[in-house]
């Protein structure tokens, strides 16, 4: 893959990217406020502002970094995680499932509207290949951060509803590995460990959801897919 090539699939990947990222953050800040912890909200994370969630390190330099070293074939980043306090959550154990799911949850809208989008392209006789590449990878950006965000380890939002769920105890276990959590997923990805076991099934099962959800419109719209 020349230069050329490379910066226009980052032309294709970078509206898809921010708004993954921007509405994700969002959602976990606004279910905050429904269940009483209005931190998020005091601070100005509850936007779909990108630059309110985007870390200059994180979210731009290090994928794109990584994306133009590897030619494309490795890529990883993290945004500014949105701040919840969780003792200020009315069921804070309860609740802390619900705004850890509300992040994953909207990538996985996200990926049910970019999937949308392209149906409904193709229904109108849209050809040019640019906005249809773009809604291709809405759907791939947003599954990829849906089924990583579940992986179940703190700090990753799976790891917080995995403590939310568990009995005290065991939760409280859990909970300790948070501060060194970022650097074990890290190396499991650096591994491939999870790629192997966690990503290439649930993604496949994912595409499997978001392919039956989509039949409807499908018909609706005449296509045959």
């Amino acid at each position: 893959m020349d230069f050329a090539q490379l910066i226009q699939k980052v032309a294709v990947y970078a509206l898809p990217v921010v708004f993954a990222i921007t509405v994700h953050e969002a959602a976990h800040g606004y279910v905050a406020r429904y269940f009483g912890d209005a931190t998020a909200w005091q601070l100005g994370r509850v936007a779909l502002n990108p630059i309110s969630h985007i870390d200059l390190v994180g979210t731009i330099l290090m994928p794109l970094l990584l994306y133009f070293a590897t030619a494309g074939s490795f890529i990883f980043g993290y945004a500014k995680p949105v701040p919840v306090n969780f003792g200020q959550l009315r069921k804070p154990k309860q609740h802390m499932v619900w705004v850890a799911l509300a992040g994953p949850g909207a990538n996985f809208l996200q990926a049910l509207l970019w999937g949308s989008a392209f149906f409904m392209l193709a229904a109108a006789g849209v050809e040019e290949p640019f906005f249809r590449q773009m809604c291709r990878a809405g759907v791939l950006v947003n599954v990829v951060m849906f089924v990583f965000n579940l992986f179940p380890l703190p700090p990753l939002d799976g790891g917080r509803i995995l403590v939310g769920l568990l009995p005290w105890r065991q939760a409280q276990w859990l909970a300790r590995v948070e501060p060194w959590g970022f650097f074990i997923v890290l190396a499991l990805v650096l591994t491939g460990v999870v790629s192997a076991l966690w990503m290439r099934p649930l993604m496949g099962w994912t595409y499997e959801a978001l392919n039956i959800l989509l039949q409807p419109l499908a018909l609706i719209l005449g296509l045959d897919v």
